[in-house]
């Protein structure tokens, strides 16, 4: 029997400080869990290399940022190193209504809204790399900042880094196979909660 017809959708929240691997872990889990799909931000930042429009990020003015805000469009929003990001809210609910699961790599400040708006059907999971050291190491071998960016995202990283115990389940992102592992064991389990189930749902005919 699929329960995925079955059952409402799930959000999985995926957040970690910059640095923690948790976009390296995103992709992975949309290329190798089943049934796992992405949601696309909005934010105002200016796209990096190889970033495409509507795939990666939804790239918009400062203008429409604002116009979505104040039609209530996103499901959450938050300002991260002077660029606003938010998740537009109809796909998200679709989603959920659907049975279909989505998986959201959003910022603590976004997780924290989503979570008493679909309480039921989030599951918020964090992401600390092995240590403070090894957090450094990783914005420095990136090469994509300069010093003083390098710095103000480890002091973000040090205040964000305590905000674990409010998520549901913590990975210590050593090694990407073993993070993906433990994020598919997650989803798996997630997926089967009875809680999940839609009213009308009969286990079989008689």
């Amino acid at each position: 029997m699929d329960l995925r017809r079955q059952r409402r959708g799930i959000i999985f929240i995926l957040s970690a400080p910059s640095g923690a691997g948790k976009t390296t872990i995103s992709r992975a889990a949309l290329e190798r869990i089943e049934g796992l799909e992405p949601s696309v931000s909005v934010t105002t930042r200016v796209p990096r290399e190889g970033e495409i429009d509507g795939v990666d990020y939804h790239f918009v003015s400062d203008a429409e940022f604002t116009r979505l805000l104040a039609a209530d469009q996103f499901a959450e929003s938050a300002v991260v190193f002077n660029a606003r990001y938010g998740t537009l809210r109809e796909p998200v609910e679709r989603a959920i209504e659907q049975g279909r699961d989505i998986l959201l790599d959003i910022d603590i400040q976004g997780a924290r809204q989503l979570r008493p708006r679909y309480r039921a059907d989030a599951v918020m999971i964090f992401v600390l790399p092995p240590s403070f050291a090894e957090l450094e190491e990783r914005l420095r071998r990136r090469g994509t900042e300069e010093e003083g960016e390098i710095a103000r995202r480890l002091r973000r990283a040090h205040d964000e880094a305590i905000a674990y115990p409010e998520y549901d389940y913590l990975i210590i992102n050593a090694d990407i196979m073993q993070s993906l592992d433990q994020l598919r064991a997650i989803v798996e389990a997630e997926r089967l909660k009875v809680a999940r189930l839609t009213k009308d749902f009969v286990p079989w005919k008689p």
